[in-house]
């Protein structure tokens, strides 16, 4: 069975397919999408990240692709609809990741709260701004968490032990689950008008996409935060923008955006506005977990026929 690695993997999850007797790696990471195209029909498995896109077109020369593996959550970059259609397997890896990307929603809430970036910069071109950056607590602070899988659970969880109180929302979740994790059950209206900060934790869909906008922004609690780590286009930025400048909300601090990179976009010249890099899951820790995970899945499934979290073919 030959298997591609189109998007840089970690080596712990390149030795593993290396390593495995019937398996048979390249590694090709710089491939333009018509490169792909012209060489897919030879490979069983394909290993991605979020740069390499499967589309329908791509689908229709993989002739021989058995399964697609994401080392990752997100499958924004996968048409599951086509792979499914040709019978071909989509997986990702939902566990590897989900501390790395829950502690830094945290590191979000405590870098927007205490004006750190901000501080820094001021300090660097050496001003000493000690009054105009007064920070806010977060003990005693009520937490919204916006869906409650894998990461919004240990977002609560570490919440928690910072003694913030946590209220959250998830379809896919009945209210004694969450209630057995600490969490207070609520509707998605509650959390928008009693949280004093709100993080998104749920896949985008066509449900989730501009989530937060004009009307929803407005029904959150006055000079509350809005933290995303999850997927870019969940938040409406032009209506995040006038929510900011209003100063209906406090601050948001955003890690994903609807286009990455996005550019000088006008969310950049505010105060009350942090962002990192879509740095949610980059860390070697995560790194390494994820590029495991995924290779196991798919030397798995190209040898078994069986493997965990397939999101589209029935196991």
């Amino acid at each position: 069975m030959k298997v591609l690695v189109s998007d840089p993997l970690s080596d712990v999850g390149i030795d593993i397919f290396k390593n495995t007797p019937g398996i048979e790696v390249d590694i090709k990471t710089d491939l333009t999408p018509s490169e792909l195209e012209d060489i897919i029909g030879v490979y069983h498995g394909l290993s991605i990240r979020s740069k390499t896109r499967v589309t329908e077109s791509l689908i229709s020369k993989a002739k021989n692709l058995k399964v697609v593996g994401r080392a990752g959550i997100g499958l924004d970059n996968v048409d599951i609809p086509a792979a499914t259609r040709a019978n071909i397997a989509v997986m990702n890896t939902p566990h590897g990741n989900a501390v790395t990307t829950a502690e830094h929603a945290i590191a979000m809430i405590m870098a927007l709260s205490r004006h750190i970036p901000k501080a820094t910069a001021s300090l660097k071109n050496g001003q000493w701004m000690k009054k105009a950056l007064k920070g806010r607590e977060i003990f005693n602070k009520t937490l919204g968490l916006v869906g409650i899988g894998n990461i919004g659970s240990i977002v609560a969880d570490r919440a928690m032990g910072l003694r913030m109180k946590v209220m959250g929302c998830d379809p896919y979740k009945s209210h004694e689950a969450i209630q057995n994790l600490g969490i207070r059950p609520a509707s998605f209206d509650e959390i928008l008008a009693e949280s004093d900060y709100i993080s998104i934790h749920t896949p985008k869909t066509p449900e989730t996409t501009n989530l937060f906008n004009k009307e929803t922004l407005y029904k959150m609690k006055p000079g509350a935060m809005l933290i995303n780590c999850a997927r870019g286009g969940i938040i409406n930025e032009d209506d995040l923008h006038e929510a900011l400048v209003s100063g209906r909300l406090g601050g948001a601090a955003l890690d994903v955006f609807a286009t990455e990179p996005p550019g000088k976009i006008c969310l950049m010249d505010l105060d009350n506005f942090i962002c990192t890099c879509h740095l949610g899951a980059s860390t070697l820790e995560a790194q390494e977990n994820v590029a495991r995970d995924v290779a196991l899945q798919m030397v798995d499934y190209l040898l078994t026929g069986k493997a965990p979290n397939i999101v589209n073919l029935k196991k």
